[in-house]
């Protein structure tokens, strides 16, 4: 299976990097084609600019200064996010990512006035992630990052199998927690 991995965690030696690593060599493992997509080792630009605000709408040519990454994302039948929860939201450059690519005519489509799915390529859809916080801190906020995967980016993907999996109170877990979490990730692929 086609898979696009867009990781959003500037340091190499974070929690999120292990799990980054985790799924490139359980998916590589089951023969998986892997497209891995490092927003902060690729340098990419999270700030949409004036001419892409005011093109956003102009179908095909608002996907010219991404190109590269509509054509990836087009390309995968599997999309996955590795990304860590900040400030109850996602990392600026994951955030960028979804403004810069998720573009009219690519994720989704006005027809008649209404939005309709644009990525219907993707067959599964899954986001691996961590929180500073507690689970009941993550509810009381609304845990926006979790809607935003399973709702808005699984109905641009025409509602694919989908899975979101985080790993809560990371600022408490020791050793024994972060290898249980890892282990799970590995045993969720297998049946992903």
């Amino acid at each position: 299976m086609r898979t696009l991995i867009v990781y959003a965690h500037p340091c190499a030696e974070s929690f999120n990097a292990a799990i980054h690593g985790t799924v490139l060599k359980a998916l590589t493992d089951r023969g998986w084609q892997i497209d891995d997509c490092d927003l902060n080792a690729e340098g990419f630009q999270p700030v949409m600019t004036v001419e892409e605000r005011r093109d956003y709408h102009k179908i095909p040519d608002n996907t010219s200064p991404v190109e590269t990454y509509v054509n990836r994302l087009r390309a995968a039948e599997a999309l996955i996010m590795i990304f860590p929860i900040w400030n109850f939201g996602y990392p600026a450059i994951l955030k960028g990512f979804l403004d810069r690519v998720f573009l009219p005519g690519v994720t989704f489509k006005l027809k008649d006035g209404k939005v309709q799915p644009g990525l219907t390529n993707i067959k599964r859809l899954a986001a691996f992630t961590t929180y500073g916080g507690t689970r009941m801190r993550a509810l009381i906020t609304g845990d926006p990052p979790r809607k935003c995967v399973t709702r808005a980016i699984r109905y641009a993907c025409g509602w694919p199998k989908t899975l979101y999996f985080g790993l809560y109170d990371m600022n408490n877990n020791g050793p024994e927690v972060l290898n249980a979490h890892l282990d799970r990730v590995r045993n969720k692929l297998q049946r992903f």
